[in-house]
């Protein structure tokens, strides 16, 4: 059994929906954004199915962590952050498009457009309702208000979604009955997506300063595709015109969530295509917030870290009196260490949590640790492939130096996996089984015999006489082979 949680923007949006919410039932518990954020998770609690009513529309709003918090909880969530960031895009596919033509053309061919609420899949439009299940099936979200236009001879559509606030006042009544029905009922799943089958793309960038791949490690990934009778071609993501043309999709540029890197990763996904990363790893990997959300609940060891939502005094009281200078501040997104800051005084921290409020709802500051070199672990599938050691920029204390013009980046050493301290395995293994069974670089520091996970990376570095220095060519014929496994997995 499901204990149920509303989350909404504020404390004020929570009175009000309780009064909506009339019925002799008992109704979920309904919470701010902000009391999520500190109260959850808590021990023991039963399984956990939650409702995010929050405004998502900006990037990084806190609509967005609500559901972000809750995967890494492992709460049960609705909408995912997937749904959200497919719902950003207003992208419906084609498949489902064609599937409600039917019903939208018996729709009044208006040249202006129509606006249609959809509330937990149901509406009050009877010649819309598959049309509702449909879209519901497709972006489980809420509230999705569904705009049509009647252009070329044919109804085109638009999908948003809204958050409780957003909704017209006269609509509030309707949502409010829908939300006792839905609540009270087993949640509906997506339906499966088709498979297809052979090709492989493998995404690039050529002009990325730093990226995942050199040219020397594409050229092995394709050759090592070949001998497993897979045909891989190195492509910038303005050549895939159309992603359904391959059967295998493998990310070697930096992806972002709100980049073409997901976006090509979704409708992967949707037409059944084989892909590393997966746009769950993405989603995972890509916030930090997430990662440090779901290592504390896992019980995975990792810096001392602090979210917070604020730069008030009494939030900045609070740090100091939990973390001792220097504290390490990090965007909730970045690679290659961008969006990272030190800092060592009170006004440093403040004029430093400035910027990086700028972008971002939240922003974690974590326990500086230093050590000599950070620990990368390679792991594929839930097994360790490699293990390399990435030393410090010279006199700087991170792995990259953006701000230098020689040495931007310290030396490495790469080692077999067995000569890995055991507990640096361990948990890596344990913080990689968090996000999935992709391709991972797990980063971890090893000090006074403990081991303390930084972060796992979806699509980590693979060089040519770099991570492939111990392994050589056979680290790119086991990650060929993983995808080797899927596509055969799946023609059957």
């Amino acid at each position: 059994m499901y204990k149920t949680l509303i989350v909404v923007d504020d404390e004020k949006i929570g009175d009000s929906l309780k009064s909506l919410y009339n019925t002799e039932k008992p109704y979920p518990e309904i919470i701010s954004f902000d009391r999520y954020l500190t109260d959850f998770p808590k021990k023991n609690e039963p399984k956990t199915r939650l409702i995010n009513l929050c405004d998502a529309q900006r990037y990084l709003s806190k609509g967005y962590y609500c559901s972000l918090l809750a995967e890494a909880r492992e709460h049960k969530v609705l909408p995912s952050v997937r749904t959200i960031n497919e719902l950003r895009e207003s992208d419906v596919s084609q498949d489902i498009n064609r599937v409600i033509q039917g019903e939208l053309s018996k729709l009044e061919k208006s040249e202006e457009p129509q606006d249609f609420f959809i509330f937990f899949g149901e509406t009050k439009e009877a010649h819309l309702q598959t049309t509702a299940k449909t879209l519901f099936q497709y972006y489980p979200a809420p509230i999705l208000k569904l705009r049509v236009k009647y252009i070329n001879d044919t109804h085109q559509i638009e999908l948003r979604r809204f958050a409780l606030s957003q909704l017209p006042e006269h609509l509030e009544p309707e949502f409010g009955e829908q939300l006792v029905e839905f609540t009270h009922n087993v949640w509906r799943m997506t339906p499966k997506k088709k498979k297809y089958r052979w090709d492989m793309a493998i995404l690039v960038d050529p002009k990325e300063q730093v990226p995942p791949s050199n040219k020397e490690a594409i050229s092995r990934f394709i050759k090592a595709a070949a001998k497993l009778g897979i045909q891989a071609e190195a492509l910038h993501h303005e050549q895939i015109t159309n992603i359904s043309h391959f059967d295998a999709l493998f990310i070697r540029e930096t992806t972002a969530i709100d980049h073409h890197t997901y976006r090509l990763a979704a409708k992967a996904e949707k037409n059944g295509i084989i892909t590393i990363d997966d746009t769950t790893s993405i989603l995972r990997c890509c916030n930090k917030v997430y990662l440090q959300d779901a290592f504390s609940y896992r019980g995975v060891s990792a810096p001392l870290t602090r979210v917070i939502s604020d730069y008030e005094a009494d939030t900045l009281d609070k740090l100091e009196t939990e973390l001792p200078y220097p504290m390490v501040l990090k965007m909730p997104e970045g690679s290659f260490s961008r969006g990272v800051f030190k800092v060592k005084t009170r006004e440093e921290l403040l004029e430093k949590l400035k910027i990086l409020f700028a972008d971002s709802a939240l922003v974690l500051v974590q326990e500086f640790i230093y050590t000599e070199f950070d620990w990368r672990i390679g792991i594929l599938n839930g097994r360790a492939i490699y293990a390399s050691k990435y030393m410090m920029a010279r006199n700087h204390w991170q792995i990259y130096n953006h701000g230098a013009k020689r040495f931007s980046s310290g030396g490495f050493d790469t080692v077999p996996t067995f000569e890995v301290p055991k507990v640096v395995l361990d948990v890596a293994l344990r913080a990689a089984s968090i996000i999935g069974t992709g391709l991972y670089g797990v980063d971890v520091k090893h000090i006074d015999g403990k081991a303390y996970v930084l972060e796992v990376n979806d699509n980590p570095s693979i060089d040519h006489k770099v991570e492939d220095a111990y392994l050589g060519d056979e680290l790119y014929m086991l990650i060929m082979s993983e995808f080797h496994r899927r596509l055969e997995a799946r023609g059957r």
